[in-house]
C-alpha cells in the first residue's frame, strides 16, 4: 500500500559523528581520492559469500567519505558499500549533486565506475545492488535508478524529493518492479509534507512500489532512518518481511 508510515515518537535524532573507529568493530573503509570513491568492507568479510552492495550518494556539503560515517549506523555486517563524490563543488565546503543534464550524466558515470571498483574488490550479488542517498544524493539516486531500473534491487532517498523534471518515468513498465524507499522528516523545509503527499498521488497513479516513512525530525539524517533502511533492504535480500510499528499519515495531520 502506498502511504506514509510514521516512525515511533521515541526516535532519537542524532548527528553523524565525523569519525568512526573501525578497528574496534572489525569493519574497514578505504578512500581513493583520485577515483572520487570510498569503499566499505563489512565486518568478518567472507570471500565465498556474495554480498549485497549499497551505493551511497552523500548529501550536500559533504563528500564520498560520508559513507564511512553512515555504514556503522546501517550495518557493519550485512553489506559491502561504495560511495562516489558529488559532481558539483559547493562554495562553502564539500560537494553536492548538480541538477544540470551534464551533472546527471557525470553522476551516472561515477555511480557505475564505483560499482565496477566494488565488484573488483568484493564478491557482490549482482541482483542485490541498492542505490541510496541523502537529500540531493537521494534525488539523484532516484534519477539514476529510474533510468536503469534493471540494474538495482531497490532505490532509497532519505530527505531527498522525488525528481519531477527530466521525465523520470520514461521507463515506467520496468520502474514498476523497482522497490523505492523514501524517508521524510516531519519538520523538513527542503522536503515538506505537502510535496510528499503530491508525490504519493503520482506514485499511486503510476503504480510504483513505494515505501514512505515519516520521522520526527527536520532536514537531517536520523538514526532510525538508517536502521529502517537496513531492515527494508534485508527484507528484499531475504524475502522475509519484518513487522514495524506504523500509522497512517492522516492520523498525524488530524
Amino acid at each position: 500500500m502506498n502511504r506514509i508510515q510514521l516512525a515511533p515518537e521515541e526516535t532519537v535524532v542524532a548527528p553523524l559523528s565525523p569519525t568512526f573507529d573501525f578497528k574496534q568493530t572489525g569493519g574497514s573503509a578505504s578512500h581513493h581520492p583520485s577515483q572520487h570513491c570510498s569503499l566499505f568492507t563489512p565486518m568478518h568479510y567472507e570471500r565465498k559469500y556474495a554480498y549485497p552492495l549499497l551505493i551511497w550518494l552523500h548529501g550536500p556539503g559533504d563528500d564520498e567519505r560520508q559513507l564511512q560515517r553512515v555504514m556503522p549506523l546501517i550495518s557493519m555486517r550485512n553489506y559491502a558499500a561504495v560511495g562516489p563524490r558529488g559532481t558539483q563543488r559547493m562554495e562553502t565546503k564539500g560537494f553536492t549533486w548538480g541538477e544540470a543534464d551534464q551533472s546527471l550524466v557525470s553522476a551516472e558515470q561515477r555511480v557505475f565506475d564505483c560499482l565496477e571498483s566494488a565488484t573488483n574488490k568484493f564478491n557482490i550479488a549482482k541482483k542485490r545492488i541498492f542505490l541510496g542517498g541523502f537529500e540531493s544524493g537521494g534525488t539523484t539516486a532516484f534519477q539514476i535508478g529510474l533510468r536503469n531500473p534493471h540494474r538495482f534491487a531497490g532505490v532509497l532517498s532519505l530527505g531527498g524529493p522525488f525528481p519531477l523534471n527530466r521525465t523520470p518515468l520514461t521507463r515506467l513498465d520496468e520502474a514498476r518492479s523497482l522497490p523505492l524507499f523514501i524517508a521524510q522528516g516531519r519538520d523538513s523545509e527542503l522536503y515538506p509534507i505537502d510535496r510528499t503527499c503530491e508525490e504519493l498521488r503520482l506514485f499511486h497513479v503510476a503504480g510504483l512500489s513505494v515505501t514512505l516513512r515519516q520521522y520526527p525530525c527536520g532536514d537531517e539524517l536520523n538514526t532510525q532512518m538508517l536502521c529502517d533502511m537496513d531492515r527494508w533492504m534485508m527484507e528484499i535480500v531475504t524475502g522475509i518481511s519484518a513487522e514495524m510499528t506504523a500509522g497512517d499519515i492522516s492520523n498525524e495531520r488530524n
